[in-house]
């Protein structure tokens, strides 16, 4: 086994204000878990609590996304795996990313979505949610019609930037963040 440069990784940390970070197969449970160590510690950074509450809305969302995806796709728990950041900045903003490998056409599709709700101000995104709520969902939709993405833009101080990185045999590394 390799050495690992667990001080680096803490330094780098502590110099990038990260509060929260975890790498690997992620599950409800987990997910859970983590938000409950994030609220706490959200509490115990004395965040206001709105934005206490929209960091954790954008977590839940985001790991939630990343869940139901890796499941619909059939994925391993490896190809399924998660990795999510909550770093604080340094004018007192909370930065949540969160990546997971993807289909390379989805994770496509996703950035163009991304990039479209770039260019609305927060009227439009609100109209934007409102008209998206109202759609009809199909009885077999596994996801919430593109709901939570609308949500996490409205709840976003900046627009939301995504990357996506190919893998190889049309699969990509599909990252996102989100300003709160």
């Amino acid at each position: 086994m390799s050495s690992i440069d667990l001080l680096s990784i803490r330094e780098q940390f502590n110099k990038n204000q990260i509060l929260l970070c975890f790498n690997g197969p992620i599950s409800r449970g987990l997910i859970e878990e983590i938000g409950k160590a994030l609220k706490n510690y959200l509490r115990e950074d004395n965040a206001l609590p709105s934005a206490a509450m929209d960091v954790f809305g954008v977590y839940i969302e985001l790991t939630q996304n990343i869940r139901h995806y890796a499941t619909h796709k059939g994925y391993s728990e490896l190809e399924g795996s998660a990795t999510v950041v909550v770093a604080r900045t340094v004018d007192g903003h909370y930065q949540v990313l969160a990546g997971n490998q993807v289909e390379l056409a989805d994770g496509q599709a996703v950035c163009r979505d991304v990039e479209r709700l770039a260019e609305m101000d927060k009227a439009e995104l609100k109209q934007a949610y409102k008209t998206q709520l109202r759609q009809p969902r199909a009885e077999n939709s596994h996801s919430g019609a593109g709901l939570g993405l609308l949500d996490v833009a409205r709840k976003s101080s900046q627009p939301i930037i995504t990357k996506l990185v190919e893998m190889g045999d049309g699969r990509g590394f599909f990252s996102v963040l989100a300003v709160i």
